[in-house]
This record gives C-alpha cells, sequence and structure tokens, in this order.
C-alpha cells in the first residue's frame, strides 16, 4: 500500500481575493495573531513546501525561529526547470531541503536531495509518494504561491485548507489569488467544507476541508493532528 503524507495548504489573502499586488510585490496581509499561529502551525509538520515563484520572488527562510537543522521542517520547493538561484536562502544551512524538478532537468544544488518525476509537469502524486516511502515524511505545509496551490487541488491532494481574510482589500484584475493556475482546478470547481472559522485580529481564519476527501477510503490516506 503506497503512503503519502498529510497536505495542508496555507495561505493568507486579502478581503477582496488577493495574495499580493499586481506587480507580485509581497503585501502585509496577516494579523499579528494569524502570524503567530503560522510560526506553530510550522512547528507541528514535517516539511514545508513552496514553488519556485515564491523563492524568486520573496526569498523565504522556511524555517521555524529559534529551531536547529535537526528540528527545523524538512523544505521542499517544487522547481521544474531548475530557477532557483545557487544563493537562495531555502538552500541555507539552517534547514534540509528537497529540490524537485523535471526529468529532464539536470540542475544541481548544494542540498540534501533532488527528486526528479514528470516529463512535462512535476508528477505531483508520484513525489509526494516519493517523499512519504522514501524520505519518511508524513506531513507537509504547503505555502503558495497560487499556482503551486492550484496544481495541488487540482490533483487531489489536499486534506486541509486554510485561509486567513485580511481586513485590507488591494484591488488589480491581474493581481495573485490563493488559486492562481490555469484554467479551472475540476470540471466544476472543488466543493469545499467550512469546518470552522475564528476572528484573529483584524481578520478572520477560515478551515476548511475538500469534498473529495470528507469519507475518503484511498489508499495510503494520511490523517493529521496538526
Amino acid at each position: 500500500m503506497t503512503m503519502r503524507p498529510f497536505i495542508h495548504i496555507n495561505c493568507a489573502m486579502s478581503a477582496d481575493g488577493k495574495i499580493a499586488g499586481e506587480d507580485r510585490t509581497q503585501v502585509r496581509i496577516s494579523s499579528e495573531e494569524d502570524k503567530a499561529r503560522v510560526s506553530g502551525l510550522r512547528r507541528k509538520y514535517d516539511s514545508i513546501l513552496v514553488g519556485v515563484g515564491t523563492v524568486v520572488a520573496d526569498d523565504p527562510h522556511l524555517t521555524v525561529k529559534g529551531a536547529s537543522y535537526d528540528t527545523n521542517p524538512i523544505r521542499i520547493v517544487l522547481d521544474p526547470h531548475g530557477r532557483t538561484p545557487d544563493e537562495a536562502r531555502v538552500l541555507n544551512e539552517a534547514a534540509p531541503t528537497v529540490m524537485v524538478t523535471l526529468e529532464g532537468c539536470d540542475r544541481e544544488w548544494d542540498c540534501e536531495e533532488t527528486i526528479r518525476m514528470g516529463k512535462e509537469t512535476i508528477d505531483l502524486p508520484g513525489v509526494m509518494e516519493a517523499l512519504g516511502e522514501d524520505i519518511g515524511i508524513e506531513s507537509v505545509l504547503v505555502e503558495g504561491g497560487g499556482r503551486t496551490i492550484s496544481e495541488f487541488f487540482r490533483a487531489k491532494l489536499v486534506d486541509r485548507y486554510t485561509v486567513f481574510v485580511g481586513g485590507l482589500v488591494i484591488g488589480g484584475a491581474d493581481a495573485p489569488t490563493p488559486c492562481d493556475g490555469s484554467g479551472w482546478v475540476s470540471e466544476d470547481g472543488v466543493k469545499l467544507e467550512l469546518m470552522d472559522c475564528e476572528v484573529l485580529g483584524n481578520g478572520a481564519l477560515l478551515t476548511f476541508e475538500p469534498r473529495f476527501r470528507i469519507g475518503s477510503s484511498q489508499a495510503g490516506e494520511r490523517t493529521c493532528s496538526c
């Protein structure tokens, strides 16, 4: 029986559904209360995953303050064509890093492991299976960006979706959204079940479970108390 990690997508958006400005400039959306929640959330997960667009635009550490190399979550970057710079902070010595590329990409980095899977697009189900079975990762916290989140929903690889809605409006027809890939993620969208709603400062945290997960008995499905 195959075993994949529990996958939790977490993000923040403005009250008009944007995660950044039209030029991809970062905007502070989360309240102090939500930032504290995210910090605690990261401590509970085996790994944190982002797409290469987030690395190039924001150069995040993807670490937990005060944690060591051995106690930080494993950092995972989906980078189909090898665009991550060698000097990116996600490749520093603060935590282990796994890079994921297409099979035809021969880019090398100074990291713990590189997974090459998929010919035209990354084979997400295969990558998740490899993370679970070969590396022993039991939980993945996906933090963006929008295209990466879209692909997880498209592949029906989402167990929990939390989104903090901040008290501001960004605007812009072309400003990125939490699920920013091309086209519909499924024929009629992905139906979500609202599990919880909590006020956190000047905003609200919404917790959803996808309908395709509720009642599912797929082989290898994980649960998580995070």
